[in-house]
């Protein structure tokens, strides 16, 4: 075998000792798609691996996340600063090389991956970056935003459904930047593809837009380049190449489903080196093969050196231009206009509308925000208003048409953010969250920031019905490690959650009404520390605690006013988000929620699951712990209980358990 074969066959062996290793892992994909994989780093993807972050560099996403063993090995040999030692140390607790790609602790793993078909939308998200990046800041002569997103994908990622979506926008977008290597085993693992996936793919793509690659022999290398350099001169397309494969390649297992999901084992493994005719000792890089890598270790260097050279140039022809491209590069929040963005409502005011007025605001300040809705952007008020929409003509824009297309928005947010340079939001009515949970769930995990926007937060949406009516969602997300989750109460709420949002290392969620909410007058930036007090008592300590957020906060409001004339002196507690207020001091917690008083009510229209860590023993719970009805919210809310009246019976209630012991 020649050289270039010899690197393959050492990615594959190198994949299933590190899997037998471990005892644990998926070989198919490491043995099958080892030409695909070697062939892009070795000829086209443009990387240092000595700086990881070079700005301009390809980005590569693996789709088929279960192949992380065949992605290590890549890094390693590549030369990024992932050891021997890391392979040896494959799924194991604590290491550098877990079960699948995670960004936040292999070098050179762009995207957390691993659900199938989320990376295929991840790298869309990067092509839209980088084409936006690109319109903004490139000039003739200078193409300082110039590069190419790659994903290698499996069957299973193009059988799930956030894989059309996905494709069908990268196509109406025209993403040419975008390259989708498709490892076609015919292999899940359940059996054959032709079990449940008979379509034709190839037909599928070019009806959704993109241009659509053959490589017969995906053990062809010559083939595999030529069909990536033909992908690269693409114009107005995605392109999807299809690189025919066998699973297992080489292996006892060669074409069969065992060979997806468990370790070879050490007589296979040694059965695949024999048939591979390889005989070198375990977690070995063969001599041959260290000139080849270290060429594209080389090139890959002098492509950035280049590259910042061409900075130089770009930064004394276009100062300004270069100064702005590192701001947005830094992922810094400017400045802001607090005075505008702090503004109170002149009245009742929808939270949704609230939220409308802080993003346009806040797009003076921020000009690198970008984002758009599932096809709600009037509804949820998600629109700047002075920008233009992003699409395949214009890519200035900063608005985005999704289209009905919740879980690929979500992923595509989390691609856009991981590329850097852009800060993105997403939008649609909160019930619709749950198509997007999986996505939600990664950018926590990644800690994205992701800004969600969620309308129409409760029974408030009112005559639409259960379907459409949030209950259990909001218990959904607070689940979730690792995001803020705001239900704001008026028009200041909703301004501190945006500032919030934009400042935090971690996804967040605001939640929003479709309602018009009175504006109380009392809200300020104890907002910040997720739940302050907003309306005190007169007496040393409260008879009881009335906690609440979003649209609830003025029954309590109500209510304080109603059992001051029965004698009962109330504490009203704004709870806007429980993440960050948990998160505070013992002393801060205990200043708002003092122990000593056990009497209190929580008050939201949703489930109940997120309030009796509040609610404490003694305390009342006014929720909903069932879906809704189709109805006028104005009955909507008292038949649940939504009443300053009911209010003070059960805030009574729990004084009187309090006196009972």
């Amino acid at each position: 075998m020649n050289n270039k074969e010899l690197a393959v066959n050492t990615i594959r062996v190198l994949s299933s000792e590190c899997i037998d290793r471990s005892n644990s892992g998926h070989p198919g994909i490491a043995l099958g798609a080892a030409p695909i994989a070697y062939t892009l780093f070795a000829n086209h993807l443009v990387f240092n691996p000595k700086n990881p972050g070079f700005k301009n560099r390809d980005r590569f996403v693996l789709s088929a996340g279960h192949g992380s063993a065949l992605y290590y090995v890549l890094l390693h040999l590549f030369g990024y600063d992932l050891s021997m030692e890391d392979l040896k140390s494959f799924r194991q607790l604590g290491s550098r090389t877990p079960g699948h790609p995670e960004a936040f602790c292999t070098p050179g793993v762009e995207v957390s991956t691993g659900p199938l078909g989320q990376g295929i939308a991840n790298a869309v998200g990067m092509a839209i970056a980088e084409k936006r990046l690109a319109a903004k800041f490139n000039r003739e002569g200078f193409n300082v935003v110039d590069h190419y997103t790659y994903a290698l994908c499996g069957d299973g990622c193009l059988q799930e459904g956030i894989a059309y979506e996905a494709a069908s926008l990268a196509g109406t977008l025209k993403l040419n930047k975008l390259i989708v290597l498709y490892d076609k085993n015919n292999i899940t693992i359940e059996g054959g593809t032709d079990l449940a996936f008979t379509e034709d793919v190839a037909k599928r793509h070019e009806a959704q837009g993109w241009k659509v690659i053959t490589v017969k022999d995906g053990t062809n290398l010559a083939e595999i380049s030529k069909a990536i350099a033909r992908a690269k001169k693409q114009t107005q397309k995605p392109t999807l190449i299809i690189c025919n494969t066998k699973i297992g390649h080489g292996s006892p297992l060669q074409g069969s489903e065992a060979s997806h999901g468990a370790p070879l084992g050490e007589k296979n493994t040694q059965l695949l080196k024999e048939n591979l005719g390889y005989n070198y000792p375990p977690f070995t890089v063969p001599e041959e093969i260290k000139p080849l890598l270290k060429k594209t270790i080389a090139k890959g260097k002098r492509i950035e050196k280049q590259w910042n050279l061409l900075m130089q140039a770009y930064a004394k022809a276009y100062p300004a231009e270069a100064e702005e491209f590192e701001k947005w590069l830094s992922d810094e929040i400017p400045e802001l206009d607090y005075a505008q963005i702090l503004k109170p409502a002149t009245g009742a005011e929808a939270t949704r509308s609230s939220g409308s007025n802080v993003l346009n605001a806040l797009a003076n300040s921020i000009p690198n925000l970008f984002g758009g809705s599932a096809d709600l952007g009037p509804s949820n008020k998600s629109i700047m208003k002075n920008r233009e929409w992003f699409s395949a003509s214009n890519p200035n824009g900063s608005n985005v048409h999704y289209g009905i297309r919740e879980h690929a928005m979500a992923a595509i947010s989390n691609g856009i953010a991981m590329h850097g340079g852009l800060i993105p939001y997403c939008a649609t009515f909160f019930a619709f969250s749950d198509y997007m949970k999986n996505a939600i769930r990664v950018s926590a995990l990644m800690s994205a920031r992701v800004i969600y926007i969620f309308s129409h937060d409760s029974i408030g949406v009112g005559e639409d019905g259960p379907t459409h009516q949030p209950i259990e969602q909001l218990v959904a997300l607070r689940s979730i490690p690792n995001i803020n989750v705001f239900r704001p109460s008026d028009a200041i709420e909703t301004a501190y959650a945006w500032i919030t949002a934009l400042k935090s290392n971690c996804p967040s969620a605001l939640v929003l009404s479709r309602q018009n909410l009175p504006q109380s007058g009392l809200s300020g930036e104890g907002a910040l520390k997720g739940g302050y007090v907003l309306a005190k008592e007169s007496k040393p300590t409260p008879d009881c605690i009335l906690i609440a957020s979003g649209s609830e906060v003025e029954l309590c409001l109500k209510a304080k006013e109603a059992l001051l004339l029965e004698g009962i002196d109330a504490r009203v507690v704004s709870m806007p988000c429980m993440e960050i207020f948990d998160s505070q001091s013992e002393e801060y917690k205990q200043s708002v929620l003092p122990s000593a008083v056990k009497a209190r009510v929580c008050v939201e229209a949703g489930s109940s699951y997120s309030w009796h860590k509040y609610a404490g023993d003694n305390g009342k719970l006014i929720c909903i712990d069932e879906f809704g009805m189709s109805g006028n919210p104005k009955q909507l809310f008292p038949h649940y209980g939504f009443t300053a009246e009911n209010v003070c019976q059960k805030a009574k209630e729990s004084i009187a358990l309090c006196n009972k012991k």
